[in-house]
């Protein structure tokens, strides 16, 4: 229980980055993966799209390059936004820096497994359904946050850089280390990196399977329960940040109404 309630929390630790970046890349794998029936493209891979636009620039294929640089557009959107929100709680001492983009993740997910078929038929300017910009803007959302809570040790949306640490660690396993070497110049794996980077590899397939056969059998209601599961992890730190979120939304409506806090006792006739 103290675990889930420091799991969000500005405060970080080796534990809880762990424990939260294992559960998000399973959310993740389900989205990408199940996403991919649905619009037949994995809209956290933004090598993939970056790659679509010089291809498709060469071959004179506007509509498709529209497509990617939409879908580039609303990963990055996604990420600012995840900036915007950490950095504003920071700077308002809140304890729930890291749960705001967790709870707009969560809303959105809410959002497209009960409207999933009817986003798909909104066309946008991009040339690509607002399905996959809601997809994209989620992941952009996910992996910037991820990668703040963590200074940047730890990736749920792609897999290259986690596979590549992982292939690093185990060289560094295999590696023989002749009789004689000093101790200093020895070659030895990190047993505690290579863990994290497997388990993260292995929730991020777990996810796309258990993703892709939810899609495949039930439809898109089912990334509610995967977005319940985002709102539960989101809620301890804001619960705890009420008093001052609250204070926060009052001193805002002071000041639309051009009043300074503590004005409203003075402007009352009995002044009380």
């Amino acid at each position: 229980m103290r675990l889930l309630r420091h799991m969000t929390g500005r405060h970080r630790t080796r534990a809880t980055n762990r424990v939260l970046g294992l559960l998000l890349a399973f959310n993740a794998g389900a989205v990408n993966a199940g996403g991919f029936l649905v619009v037949h493209m994995y809209t956290s891979h933004m090598t993939g799209f970056l790659s679509l636009v010089a291809d498709n620039l060469v071959l004179g294929n506007t509509t498709l390059v529209l497509s990617a640089i939409g879908t580039l557009w609303a990963f990055m959107s996604g990420a600012g936004t995840t900036a915007i929100l950490v950095n504003w709680a920071r700077h308002q001492r809140l304890r729930s820096g890291y749960a705001l983009p967790l709870l707009l993740e969560a809303a959105l997910m809410l959002l497209f497994g009960l409207m999933g078929a009817i986003t798909l038929t909104w066309r946008t300017p991009f040339s690509v359904p607002l399905t996959v910009l809601l997809l994209a803007y989620i992941m952009g959302l996910q992996n910037a946050l991820v990668t703040k809570m963590s200074s940047a040790q730890i990736r749920t949306t792609h897999m290259t850089g986690i596979v590549t640490d992982l292939g690093i660690e185990l060289g560094k396993a295999l590696y023989w280390n002749r009789s004689g070497t000093p101790p200093e110049a020895q070659v030895h794996a990190n047993k505690t990196r290579l863990r994290m980077f497997a388990s993260l590899l292995g929730m991020f397939t777990v996810g796309g399977v258990v993703g892709a056969a939810g899609f495949k059998h039930v439809g898109f209601i089912w990334v509610v329960p995967l977005a319940a599961i985002l709102l539960a992890l989101s809620l301890p730190p804001l619960v705890a940040d009420f008093d001052r979120l609250a204070q926060l939304w009052r001193t805002r409506g002071w000041r639309r109404a051009g009043q300074a806090p503590g004005d409203d006792a003075a402007a009352r006739p009995d002044g009380r």
